[in-house]
């Protein structure tokens, strides 16, 4: 019999009970996959974590690798309290890449913007964050997909900003791109 907790799609999340659940949590309070879980429609940490994993994996893309250093010098938050073994990781680990080839590829190559390099623009962003964070296509189509993409970022986005001094958080905007991601990043 298929579990059917694994089948729901981050768009028919209903957050509800969470959002409802941690009203008396300030959300500063709030460990940081609980934000991206309940403000992201996840229904469950891992999806969180994963989704987490990809966006900033994309984040990094558009960085140096001495700018990304930076930020993860600030995440040193656990990132839920549990005793589950698989969650059990600092927001810092979330930001590093977890295959070492891709790690080891991002740390030796160039930011993917400017002039004659591969340029990640907003659609693009949203397109990867959507694609490689398991965001499922819904009958409601692809603006639905697309809304419910930009929520989860924007959750890790709040999530994330609320770990990072304020120069952190303006390097990281300096990065993003310029339409739709660093006005995202703005709002959250």
């Amino acid at each position: 019999m298929v579990d059917k907790t694994t089948e729901r799609s981050p768009v028919a999340a209903d957050t509800t009970e969470a959002k409802n659940s941690r009203s008396a949590i300030a959300d500063r309070d709030r460990p940081f996959l609980a934000k991206v879980m309940a403000d992201g429609g996840f229904s469950d940490p891992y999806e969180a974590r994963d989704f987490t994993e990809v966006v900033f994996r994309i984040m990094r893309d558009l960085m140096t690798t001495e700018a990304a250093d930076r930020v993860a010098d600030e995440l040193h938050e656990e990132a839920i309290p549990t005793q589950d073994k698989t969650l059990q990781v600092e927001v810092t680990e979330l930001w590093k890449d977890t295959n070492p080839l891709v790690g080891f590829l991002s740390r030796v190559r160039p930011p993917w913007q400017g002039p004659g390099i591969f340029k990640i623009d907003s659609d693009r962003f949203f397109f990867r964050a959507a694609n490689e964070g398991g965001l499922e296509r819904t009958p409601e189509g692809p603006e639905a997909r697309a809304a419910a993409c930009k929520q989860a970022v924007k959750a890790v986005f709040s999530a994330t900003k609320a770990e990072l001094s304020e120069d952190r958080i303006q390097e990281i905007a300096s990065w993003l791109p310029e339409a739709g991601v660093r006005e995202l990043w703005g709002q959250a």
